[in-house]
């Protein structure tokens, strides 16, 4: 029984899995996705690339996931899923890249700068 080990990235999201042949169990953080994504705009997102592949309830699922809020950790973990199952048969790949679920969204937030309220918002501008 192969485990094929895969990392994804989004904002400050790290997740790590490890996918193995199965039955379709998915556990996050040591516990079952639903419980840890409680919103279903979650979930949807993790079952993404098993839904454009059509019929991957065939793996298992242990994922650690660390950093960043609830949606870049759920679009981290669907990153790296979509990149296990291109390891596991390549001919996923051009349909998953084509959804874009292999390309690392670059997008982080800005840094706040010294002398403004936040990256770019300026302080209350007084006349007098």
């Amino acid at each position: 029984m192969e485990v094929i080990n895969k990392i994804g990235r989004r904002k400050t999201a790290v997740a790590r899995i490890y996918m193995t042949p199965g039955k379709g169990d998915i556990k996050v953080n040591g516990r079952d996705y639903k419980e840890y994504f409680p919103f279903e705009v979650h979930q949807i997102v993790l079952q993404q690339p098993f839904a454009v592949i059509s019929g991957g309830n065939g793996y298992d699922l242990k994922v650690n996931v660390r950093g960043g809020g609830i949606s870049g950790q759920a679009e981290a973990i669907r990153m790296a899923i979509s990149r296990a199952l291109c390891e596991y048969n390549g001919e996923f790949r051009g349909a998953l890249k084509k959804e874009g679920f292999l390309t690392r969204d670059p997008r982080m937030v800005e840094r706040k700068k010294y002398g403004r309220a936040k990256a770019r918002k300026r302080f209350q501008f007084s006349k007098r």
